[in-house]
């Protein structure tokens, strides 16, 4: 769904998101997952993962300022182009197994949610 060496999204609460204009349309696969679509360009702007209402990913290229945004983990590294890298603090063949989230997440707060820069 990416058309790019890269598929960034960021994952944020649900309670800190609002669609402040237009009306983004599902598109993609149509399943309980849902990913959101601009309507005009087809862009992939966020997606509402299944049975996790409590945060979504966004597009990091759908915020007015990424400048301070940067990789923290790296998916599916089994199948990058070799000459793809993301500066990711962690990396993973596919995705992480359960039992490594915990440990993502403490490392994550630890290091702050923005980059110094």
């Amino acid at each position: 769904m990416s058309s790019s060496a890269y598929s960034l999204t960021t994952a944020i609460p649900s309670d800190g998101f609002a669609v402040t204009s237009g009306e983004p349309v599902v598109g993609g696969l149509k399943g309980a997952t849902q990913h959101f679509f601009c309507p005009e360009c087809s862009t992939w702007m966020f997606t509402r993962p299944e049975g996790m209402d409590w945060f979504l990913n966004l597009r990091p290229t759908m915020l007015d300022d990424a400048s301070w945004y940067a990789p923290f983990v790296e998916t599916y590294t089994s199948t990058r182009l070799p000459f793809a890298t993301t500066g990711a603090v962690h990396a993973f063949e596919t995705f992480p197994p359960m039992d490594a989230y915990m440990k993502l997440t403490e490392d994550y707060l630890a290091r702050g949610a923005k980059p110094p820069r």
